[in-house]
């Protein structure tokens, strides 16, 4: 009533950033079959195959998983990013077999940010499809790092620190965004790469884990 005394209402503390969700993409698909090894490996069924796999095991731990394919599609780069930018609260982790390297060993790459023009502004409008990665390329090295760990323990041979490379299926994704490589088709037998998704399922899942306080405190 008039001329009572204001009452301060409580403060409300900033809505949290809790990372919930891991996009899957299971690289090649469809007519793109990827590397392709003597043995009758396939790249883009052994990448289908061992998503399915760290599925599993993020969901096991209480995380939601968006997968780019389920089946054998094979959607642009730009239908991938566009999946994964729907997405709040996210990380993008992109699977590959290679047709070279020490067999058994994982790699893990995050986008090399020195390729985006000095224009792209991490702020404001600037920002295009092909610089979308630019604001999260810290935060992505961050999760490679701590992924190329877990993956070194698992996998011996593999190296401890990954690698910036310009990966395309990179680039345009609007959160910390890596990519695992494993090796290789040429010299593993598609029984030998299946045998390593299990591992493969458990370091993906120990580094998100790993990366979630640094995610939520904002990158600091």
């Amino acid at each position: 009533m008039p001329g009572a005394p204001l009452q301060s209402l409580p403060a409300t503390a900033p809505p949290q950033r809790v990372l919930g969700t891991v996009v899957l993409d299971p690289g090649h698909g469809g007519a793109d079959s990827g590397a392709r090894g003597a043995t009758g490996a396939i790249e883009k069924d052994v990448v289908l195959l061992m998503s399915r796999a760290v599925r599993s095991e993020l969901e096991r731990q209480g995380l939601r998983v968006v997968m780019t394919r389920e089946g054998d599609q094979n959607p642009s780069f730009d239908d991938r990013a566009a999946i994964a930018n729907a997405q709040h609260n996210a990380v993008f982790v992109s699977l590959h077999v290679s047709s070279t390297g020490t067999a058994g060993t994982a790699r893990v790459y995050f986008f090399d940010g020195s390729g985006f023009p000095e224009t792209a502004s991490v702020a404001g409008h600037l920002l295009t499809w092909d610089t979308a990665q630019k604001p999260f390329v810290e935060l992505s090295r961050r999760l490679a790092d701590l992924m190329q760990v877990q993956l070194a323990q698992k996998f011996a041979k593999s190296p401890e620190i990954s690698s910036s490379v310009p990966i395309r299926a990179l680039r345009s994704v609007t959160a910390p965004a890596v990519a695992v490589e494993i090796s290789s088709v040429t010299a593993l037998d598609p029984n030998g790469l299946e045998a390593m998704a299990p591992a493969l399922a458990a370091a993906i899942a120990r580094a998100v884990n790993a990366f979630k306080p640094i995610f939520e405190a904002g990158g600091s």
